[in-house]
């Protein structure tokens, strides 16, 4: 009896970058919610992470001949062209707040749908807490948190992704760690 077995993304991307749809599908597939629940973990929004996810698959279709695979895996580079995605959409949500604010005061609450859907879902709203936290970090130490505590990427595929050395992104989640330590115990006894 044989057993199938499904391409690993080195045997899958070659066909992808000539145009495959039905490869470029399976890494779609195998991928899609890892790319996902990083977009998640970087937002705090389940919709936000639905239009990165999109954003991201849609970047790796059009740049498919740039793709970098690393240890034969298309996942760390994913998760950075996610990652990216998240950048430009809070810089697209620092310009739409700041045109708000031009508005009258009338019209801006008018038009503004965003108090009648205030209520949001739990686990967003403890996303949003665990992000402001993180987002007190430097760039590279929230990287390095973001590709491996949050999405499970090992420390040497998160440094071939990021283009430094393994010691460096080991180095840049050990200070993350203790940072948020030390952010998350502030805050809570301020809370209390």
């Amino acid at each position: 009896m044989k057993t199938e077995t499904r391409p690993c993304d080195e045997e899958l991307w070659p066909a992808v970058a000539a145009g495959d749809e039905g490869a470029f599908g399976q890494l779609f597939d195998r991928h899609s919610r890892a790319v996902y629940n990083h977009a998640f973990r970087l937002t705090g929004s389940w919709c936000t992470a639905e239009d990165i996810t999109q954003a991201t698959f849609l970047v790796a279709w059009r740049r498919r001949d740039a793709a970098r695979l690393v240890d034969g895996s298309v996942l760390p580079w994913l998760l950075v062209v996610a990652s990216n995605a998240v950048r430009t959409e809070w810089r697209s949500a620092r310009r739409w707040a700041a045109l708000l604010r031009r508005l009258p005061v009338d019209r801006q609450a008018a038009d503004d749908p965003a108090e009648e859907i205030a209520q949001r879902l739990d686990d967003e709203r403890r996303m949003r807490a665990i992000l402001a936290a993180a987002r007190r970090l430097p760039r590279a130490e929230r990287e390095a948190v973001a590709l491996c505590l949050w999405s499970g990427v090992s420390y040497a595929n998160a440094a071939a992704a990021l283009g430094v050395s393994e010691v460096a992104v080991r180095s840049r989640v050990s200070r993350a760690r203790k940072r948020l330590a030390r952010l998350v115990t502030d805050e809570n006894e301020e809370e209390q």
